[in-house]
């Protein structure tokens, strides 16, 4: 293994050390095709939050023209650090279905990542290297699982912002400032945490700077390096302005889990899938370092130490936003694989490379197909139920098991009501209505019946209590249920459950672990 350093003389160029671009090119296109399978054959992926943004998506386009939606919803449009989907989705959905809109930006999301992993290594080398192309299996990862797109499309931008930055490093300094700006705005608007991964990534790459500048009198060493930081500045005026930052103060950190959030960059489904493509790529990495063929930049050891100091102090919840520590090391991982490159220039090096990527990739491609195949079921079943429900419905979710969602084949289910939003114009007490974290507004006349706090939908033993009588220590949402909804979605039921209400639930349809049933309104007391 050798450190590689823009301070090393450029390698020979008597026999190339890697791959043609041309090569790489196509490479990189039959990895890009095998990774959309399973994103063009299932328009409605089994990702937790994945619909509930997609019926955002459909909100947006559809208003004000859709009398029920206008009916139940409104747009209030300011600066949020979230908001990209936002303006890429309806825009798409402009010359196709809204199901079509959300696979292609899905997919625009992975170029993002895998071409900015690769545009970040040719920053970093100079040379066009074939290593990065690993980033094409650890694109389905734990995190996308929980379908956050705004913040996956920043990971690839923050990639490319990080390029930008390394080409322009040595060039005129209102330029790169410019530039660098620039994309720290466009990350905001992603998601602050994008604009986060931006900022591990370039303040471990101006430390790497400062290391190996040494010689240089220190005075204006730390002027450049203290400077780097000038073009967040814009992120102040934009938070403060910002209906997010009334959420300044919801911050949580736990202990727990950030083991789980390092298992996420490899862990999809199967534990034993993920053990095996670590296993391999590990192993591949000891036998080219052994033989001296693995080239690892000195951005590595900084990025390294800065990113784990601040992963270990990262809260898990940050203003509002749960999982907020375990969304860094998926983000640090394609930069990890963005600093190193493998002399490729023997025949056996070659061929095992393309082995050991085609593998990695045909495997964790088939094992998202194979369960989304069986995920699909549901998700088909839950599209049937829809089409039972009255156009203009209001529709309340609830959870039979309050286990439900945590095991990963669950997640498709969690927001699946919001399926209705799209299909049949009602209001569904999941939608993403947080203010400071959404557009998406409840009106006036229905805003105490829907979720606007992004909690957990009641259980059943919930709603029994809260039939005749408000909630003691509420009031809650779900409070008098049967006055204020048409329908209920019973989440992670058993086959066979009985009806938890017969005088005020008639069942409409069952499918695999949900329950659709129609409220039966009480009775209007005599006048």
């Amino acid at each position: 293994m050798t450190l590689h350093s823009p301070h090393h003389a450029p390698p020979p160029a008597r026999r190339p050390h890697d791959l043609p671009p041309g090569t790489i090119a196509l490479l990189f296109i039959l990895c890009f095709t095998l990774v959309a399978v399973p994103i063009v054959s299932h328009p409605i992926p089994p990702l937790s939050d994945y619909v509930n943004h997609l019926a955002r998506m459909q909100v947006i386009a559809a208003l004000p023209h859709d009398a029920d939606l206008a009916r139940f919803y409104h747009l209030d449009w300011s600066i949020l650090p979230n908001l990209m989907m936002d303006l890429v989705v309806p825009v798409i959905d402009r010359v196709t279905d809204v199901y079509t809109a959300g696979e292609i930006y899905t997919l625009l999301c992975f170029a993002l990542i895998a071409g900015g992993t690769l545009t970040l290594n040719r920053a970093l080398f100079g040379v066009w290297s074939a290593l990065p192309l690993l980033a094409f299996p650890l694109l389905y990862n734990g995190i996308f699982l929980i379908g956050v797109m705004n913040y996956y499309f920043g990971i690839g931008l923050a990639l490319f912002a990080l390029a930008a930055w390394s080409f322009l490093r040595e060039a005129a300094w209102p330029w790169r400032f410019l530039v660098s700006a620039g994309f720290v705005v466009a990350l905001f608007f992603c998601h602050l945490f994008a604009a986060g991964v931006y900022g591990v990534g370039l303040l471990a790459f101006e430390i790497d700077r400062l290391r190996r500048a040494r010689g240089a009198p220190l005075g204006p060493r730390l002027a450049a390096f203290m400077a780097a930081g000038l073009p967040f500045l814009p992120v102040v005026p934009l938070l403060m302005a910002s209906p997010t930052w009334g959420l300044s103060g919801q911050n949580i950190w736990e202990p727990q889990g950030k083991i789980d959030g390092l298992e996420m960059v490899a862990n999809v489904y199967f534990d034993h899938v993920a053990i095996a493509l670590t296993a391999v790529v590990v192993g591949a990495g000891l036998w080219a370092a052994r033989h001296r063929l693995l080239q690892v930049h000195s951005l590595m050891l900084p990025l390294l130490l800065v990113a784990g100091a601040v992963y270990l102090a990262m809260p898990r919840v940050v203003f509002a936003t749960y999982m907020a520590d375990q969304r860094l090391p998926v983000a640090i991982a394609f930069m990890v694989l963005a600093a190193m490159r493998v002399d490729l220039r023997h025949r056996l090096a070659r061929r095992g490379f393309a082995v050991v990527l085609l593998v990695m990739l045909a495997v964790r491609v088939g094992e998202v197909q194979v369960v989304w195949n069986r995920l699909t079921q549901w998700t088909a079943a839950f599209g049937q139920s829809v089409g039972d429900i009255r156009r203009g419905s209001r529709i309340l979710v609830a959870y039979a098991d309050i286990q439900g969602g945590a095991d990963p084949q669950d997640l498709g289910l969690m927001h699946a009501a919001c399926l209705a939003m799209i299909e049949k114009s009602s209001l569904v007490t999941t939608a993403f209505t947080v203010k400071g974290k959404q557009i998406l507004r409840v009106n006036a006349p229905y805003r105490d019946h829907a979720d606007t706090e992004d909690g957990n939908p009641p259980q059943i033993e919930q709603l029994l209590l809260t039939e005749e009588e408000p909630t003691p220590d509420g009031p809650r949402y779900w409070d008098l249920w049967p006055k204020h909804f048409d329908y209920v979605y019973v989440l992670f039921t058993e086959r066979g459950a009985p009806n938890p209400d017969d005088d005020r639930l008639k069942l409409v349809f069952e499918g695999e672990r949900f329950q659709l049933y129609r409220v039966i309104p009480p009775p209007v007391p005599p006048s």
